[in-house]
């Protein structure tokens, strides 16, 4: 089998979707966040500036989404059908409130109705709620295993069964780490009574995430032993977890002295470390089968084939440098406070 820096194909392309998904998480996170407070601005002028701090990148962001889903599918499609066969329902409530949160932001101020702007801001949040839920479902899920037979093939129970405890708590944990991203970014992006106003909410999205996470943390390590089984065989990589932990302490303190640019900068840092930590508890394997670990998923009996893997890491060494100088040029000009004028949402 061929490598690159030591690294089979497979490997660097498990490394290279999970890449993609940080970024997605990072970027879109508090796009979701963000409008998870929505409700919270009471005056039509600082909902409109909370839009318009998302709005010249939002749809940006979701384009990481298509490219880590169209990278899952090319380089694990036996993973990619397994998993969207089992998740089917989230997965299509998640369509369906990601196009629900991109019409709220499109049709909120086509017009003046009091009644009009209220209903797609309700819209609008809801949906902004909901998508971090469901993602944070989604992995709960197979953080813990599937019921997959000897064929990959979904065995579970009842048509809901996906909403068990620990994905609920892992959906809940996604939302508040997600809102605490959000508050930061607007913090970013704001002045004057809505700033004020975010200092207050920031608290309490950092108070709401740090409960949340430890209660996981502590269901995980009683009730999901397998996750923690690598680190025991490899003490080097607590690492991991201790930077994690230092880096969430890091963001109240950060808020409290209002250096809101380091806090979303460790905000972002702890989302990587939460998805790196994510990958090392799981790798090699993709999808953990509860019946029977010979049914699971790897990144290795999922993968394309290695002449695929290679054509498609050449095409990703020259179209992801572009994609984040196309980045790195929309928030550059994008920067600074929001200004209403007559071209806002």
């Amino acid at each position: 089998m061929e490598t690159i820096f030591g690294l089979d194909y497979p490997t660097l392309w498990f490394l290279i979707v999970g890449g993609l998904f940080s970024g997605y998480a990072i970027l879109d996170g508090f796009d979701f966040g963000a409008g998870a407070w929505h409700l919270f601005f009471n005056k039509e002028e600082s909902r409109r500036i909370a839009l318009n701090a998302v709005g010249p990148v939002w749809d940006g962001n979701e384009v990481w989404l298509v490219i880590g889903g169209g990278a899952l599918f090319a380089g694990f499609p036996e993973m990619y059908a397994t998993l969207f066969s089992s998740m089917y329902v989230p997965f299509m409530l998640f369509l369906v409130f990601i196009i629900f949160r991109a019409v709220s932001i499109e049709f909120r101020s086509k017009e003046e109705m009091k009644w009009w702007r209220k209903s797609w801001d309700i819209a609008y949040s809801i949906s902004s709620i909901m998508l971090p839920f469901l993602l944070g479902v989604v992995l709960g899920n197979v953080l813990q295993g599937l019921p997959l037979d000897k064929d990959f093939h979904y065995v579970g129970g009842p048509f809901f069964e996906f909403l068990n405890p620990y994905s609920l708590m892992v959906g809940v944990t996604t939302l508040a780490l997600m809102m605490t991203h959000g508050a930061i970014y607007l913090l970013l992006k704001t002045e004057g009574r809505l700033y004020a106003k975010l200092t207050i909410l920031l608290r309490s999205g950092i108070i709401f995430f740090i409960i949340s996470f430890t209660l996981t943390t502590l269901y995980t390590l009683i009730y999901i032993p397998h996750l923690s089984d690598e680190f025991k065989n490899n003490p080097a990589l607590f690492i991991v977890p201790v930077l994690m932990f230092l880096s969430i302490a890091n963001l109240p303190r950060l808020a409290h002295k209002k250096k809101y640019g380091q806090a979303f900068i460790f905000s972002s840092i702890t989302i990587s470390l939460l998805l790196i930590l994510v990958a090392i508890e799981l790798y090699p394997t993709l999808l953990l089968s509860t019946l029977d670990p010979a049914n699971s998923l790897t990144v290795y009996n999922a993968a394309s084939s290695e002449k695929s893997l290679g054509i498609m890491l050449t095409i990703t060494a020259i179209g992801g440098p572009l994609v984040l100088v196309y980045m790195f040029f929309v928030y550059r000009t994008f920067r600074g406070k929001v200004k209403l004028d007559e071209t806002s949402y």
